[in-house]
């Protein structure tokens, strides 16, 4: 085999490389765009998306309470493997500062 045919089979190699790479960035980037039509996310990314994650903490190996943001409303809820249960909420995204106990909670 002489060194002509290694080098074609390796720009053959390359360029079949890029062109996966091309496809596989394309189809990433339709199904961004599709997804972001369904959530209601302007073209130019200025819409908000409906639901928003701010933070999360575990309680076990499978349950946790997270607080996510939807449409100006904050909210906190409980995950497990079974369920969804919502904790609380707060209007306009404020959330009471850390220490003041949470609404219907006994302290």
């Amino acid at each position: 085999m002489g060194i002509g045919a290694v080098l074609s089979s390796i720009v053959a190699v390359v360029v079949a490389l890029a062109i996966v790479l091309g496809m596989a960035w394309g189809a990433i980037w339709l199904l961004k765009k599709l997804q972001d039509r369904q959530l209601g996310v302007a073209s130019n990314g200025e819409g908000e998306p409906p639901i928003r994650f701010l933070r999360s903490m575990p309680l076990g190996q499978r349950e946790r309470v997270v607080l996510i943001e939807a449409r100006g409303e904050t909210m906190l809820v409980g995950v497990t493997t079974a369920s969804i249960t919502l904790l609380a909420r707060w209007p306009d995204g404020t959330v009471p500062p850390p220490g003041r106990p949470l609404p219907g909670t006994l302290n």
